[in-house]
């Protein structure tokens, strides 16, 4: 008991120390000055290699394929201050996963994201989100399984975007719920790029957004992602 009144007494802390900054700028300050414009939405940035310009051979993607560096995932949320909205962006580089490709065809893909290191522009924020809302001690980890195959409607071009719909298991905080999610897709004649943004309504995942009456996270929210892929 006494270690649940301390870890609540510190969220409570946390959150007001943000209340309290934001207090003394006024919303909009904290909002333009403090915390600063959020970070864009993920999207696809592969350039074509230069010796690749036309529709690759489907044989040449037929194989195993693995999330490699520079890729991150995290989630998008609006906190409402005062009347005023925040975005916050969280992320981690901490993303891993395979993908197995049968000529046009994603057939199997799994991807785990460690939810502990993903991180804002503020600790406090940060330490609500893994001890409580996302209770990481539990369920360090979040997924993303897909559950039906992708076939690409003909071979990719070296550095054209293809958008592509897919079907999965997405689990966060051990709740596992079906989602569909559209892709962008590119190739750059070697690896590729995949980025997208899922919306969720947190509840869904037995994670309950605060609200202290000042400062309130919005019900809604995005998990987003930019992988970088190649051959494993």
């Amino acid at each position: 008991m006494q270690k649940r009144t301390v870890i609540i007494l510190s969220i409570v802390a946390g959150v007001v120390l943000l209340g309290g900054t934001a207090a003394v700028a006024g919303p909009i300050v904290y909002r333009d000055l403090i915390v600063g414009p959020a970070e864009a939405a993920p999207s696809v940035t592969a350039a074509p290699s230069s010796e690749f310009g036309s529709a690759t051979e489907t044989a040449d993607l037929t194989g195993t394929w693995a999330v490699s560096g520079d890729s991150f995932a995290g989630y998008r949320v609006d906190e409402v201050l005062n009347g005023t909205d925040v975005t916050v962006v969280g992320r981690t580089s901490d993303v891993s996963g395979t993908l197995t490709v049968d000529e046009l065809t994603l057939t199997d893909a799994e991807f785990t994201v460690d939810v502990a290191s993903i991180a804002t522009d503020e600790g406090n924020r940060d330490a609500y989100f893994r001890d409580n809302a996302l209770r990481v001690g539990e369920h360090p980890t979040a997924t993303f399984t897909l559950t039906g195959p992708i076939t690409a409607a003909e071979p990719p071009v070296a550095g054209e975007v293809q958008t592509l719909s897919a079907t999965g298991d997405l689990t966060i905080a051990g709740v596992t719920q079906t989602i569909d999610v559209e892709l962008e897709a590119v190739f750059d004649g070697e690896g590729g790029q995949v980025a997208g943004s899922i919306p969720i309504t947190f509840a869904d995942f037995g994670v309950e957004a605060p609200n202290l009456g000042f400062v309130s996270v919005e019900p809604d929210g995005f998990v987003e992602f930019s992988l970088t892929i190649a051959r494993a």
